[in-house]
Order: structure tokens, then C-alpha cells, then sequence
């Protein structure tokens, strides 16, 4: 099975929370369940429609391929079995940032930036939920309504 850096549930609790700035795509604000993450992602809302109080599935994962070999860098439809086939939404892209924000005199937070053809994500908590993710990284992120 492949290994999956970041999985959690999360449920938008905003949609363009800074205004409207494209036709097609919207910035979801979201926090999760289980590690009280707190998300922001662009999402292509033509494609994958996204309401407030929506709640869905998200996993970072390194490679789409079920066996965990590294990605090629090329995608095939050949007819085999992916991680994709599993999930609704799918973007691949690339880790440009990680920063650690202690503002407010509260625990220590990680911010985890990353971008997916120019649809930005901005994942910020506890500094253990992003252990496995490293800057640079290429990646896909998944996500499927629950």
C-alpha cells in the first residue's frame, strides 16, 4: 500500500474567506478532525464543487502508485491501479515552503506551503503532523467527500 504522509477528515468552514479573486476556483478554508489542523486550498470548484460545512477526506501522498514505488514524473491512464482511483479530487505539485509560527505566545505551529499549478495550500498545526514532509518534495494531494 502506498504511504501516505498526511491523512486526516477535514470540514470547510469557509469559501473565500479574503473575497472572490478567480472565476473558476475558490480557497477553502478548513479545519480537520482528528489533528486540528487548519487548512487553505484552492480548489478548482468547476471540477469539484465545495460547500461550507462539507466534509471530506485529504491525503498527501508521494506517489499514486498502490505498491509505494516512486513516481515517474509521467502519468499514464494504461488501465492500472492508482491511488487516484480511490479519490474524487486529485492535484500533484510541489512543497515550496515550510516555516514555524510561535506568534501568540501559544505551542509552536508548523506552516506547510505548497503549490499545485499555481492552486496554493497552506496547512498549519501541530509540528508532528508534518513530520514526513520535507521542502522541495513533489506530491499529490487526494480528496474525497465523506
Amino acid at each position: 500500500m502506498a504511504e501516505h504522509l498526511f491523512e486526516d477528515i477535514f470540514v470547510v468552514n469557509r469559501i473565500d474567506p479574503d473575497g472572490k479573486k478567480f472565476d473558476r476556483v475558490n480557497r477553502i478554508e478548513a479545519r480537520s478532525e482528528q489533528f486540528h489542523m487548519y487548512m487553505q486550498l484552492d480548489v478548482a470548484t468547476y471540477v469539484y464543487p465545495m460547500h461550507a460545512g462539507d466534509k471530506f477526506t485529504m491525503v498527501l501522498a508521494p506517489t499514486l502508485n498502490l505498491d509505494g514505488t516512486p513516481d515517474t514524473g509521467y502519468y499514464t491512464q494504461a488501465g492500472r491501479k492508482t491511488l487516484a482511483d480511490k479519490y474524487d479530487y486529485v492535484m500533484h505539485g510541489k512543497l515550496y515552503k515550510i516555516s514555524e509560527d510561535s506568534s501568540g505566545g501559544q505551542a509552536a505551529k508548523v506552516e506547510t506551503y505548497a503549490s499545485f499549478g499555481g492552486l496554493l495550500m497552506l496547512l498549519k498545526g501541530d509540528p508532528s503532523s508534518a513530520a514526513n514532509l520535507e521542502l522541495d518534495q513533489r506530491l499529490f494531494l487526494l480528496m474525497r467527500k465523506v
